[in-house]
């Protein structure tokens, strides 16, 4: 891109921020611009959904979400954002409000509902409170996430606008996330499909002298880099929707592994 554009650009979005008070951008997910996960969800309905969420009509089965807490990922995750935290939550989310699955729980509420199941068995819950054998769903199938990369001050572009409105030292930074999803068929053990996504968003830092408007130095409000993380899910879901709607069945020496 031409140091003119770049200039232009750069000099609307600084005088949109400062004027605002944000100090950060929203994240872009892969190549267009969108909001991170946000809202929430009951059954097939839900509200404050991202707009670019990919939705399905009907449920494509059930699913549980693992996270591998022994990998390398995620003792690199912890050790750089450790007030983030895990990365279920957004996932689950996100996953509920596409209503392309049913999201059955396998992680740590397990334990309390054994807990109720064992209350039960000992007879101290009321008549029929009705938690006996044989109404746990099944798990069609297993997602699992990983952060591939996550990184702050990928980019610096102060000094573009150096001269145009007298930005110092600070200026732009971007933050930038890659994420991926794998979902494994449970009963065949076969992956049905994987995806990656990625997302970036920019921080505006050293301001506050030079408009008097007293937002600090630093640029970093509200965990950017967990917005930029949490997008980076949203586009790698999205990728793995548009793929399993032409999902086709791969062929094994003239066989056909039938993936329900």
């Amino acid at each position: 891109m031409p140091i003119a554009n770049v200039k232009t650009i750069t000099l609307t979005m600084l005088i949109t921020f400062t004027l605002t008070g944000c100090m950060s951008t929203d994240p872009k997910l892969g190549g267009s611009s969108g909001m991170t996960t946000s809202g929430g969800a009951g059954g097939s309905s839900s509200s404050g959904a991202s707009a670019q969420l990919e939705k399905c009509d009907t449920p494509l089965g059930t699913l549980s979400v693992f996270e591998d807490t022994d990998d390398n990922w995620w003792r690199d995750y912890q050790s750089r954002y450790p007030k983030l935290g895990s990365t279920l939550p957004v996932v689950r989310v996100m996953i509920q409000q596409s209503n392309c699955f049913v999201i059955v729980e396998r992680g740590k509420a397990m334990a309390a509902m054994q807990a109720e199941r064992a209350l039960m068995s000992s007879g101290e819950l009321r008549a029929g409170s009705d938690f006996g054998a044989g109404q746990m769903v099944s798990a069609d199938y297993t997602v699992s996430p990983s952060i591939q990369f996550s990184e702050k001050g990928t980019q610096k572009l102060g000094g573009l606008v150096g001269g145009l409105v007298g930005v110092v030292a600070g200026g732009l930074s971007a933050n930038e996330a890659a994420t991926t999803l794998m979902l494994i068929d449970n009963r065949s053990g076969v992956q049905v499909s994987a995806a990656t996504g990625n997302a970036k968003n920019y921080d505006f830092g050293g301001f506050a002298g030079i408009w008097g408007l007293g937002m600090g130095a630093g640029g970093y409000t509200d965990t950017p880099e967990g917005k930029v993380i949490s997008a980076a899910f949203l586009d790698s879901y999205n990728n793995m929707v548009r793929a399993l709607r032409n999902y086709k069945a791969q062929d094994i020496a003239g066989r056909k592994l039938m993936v329900q």
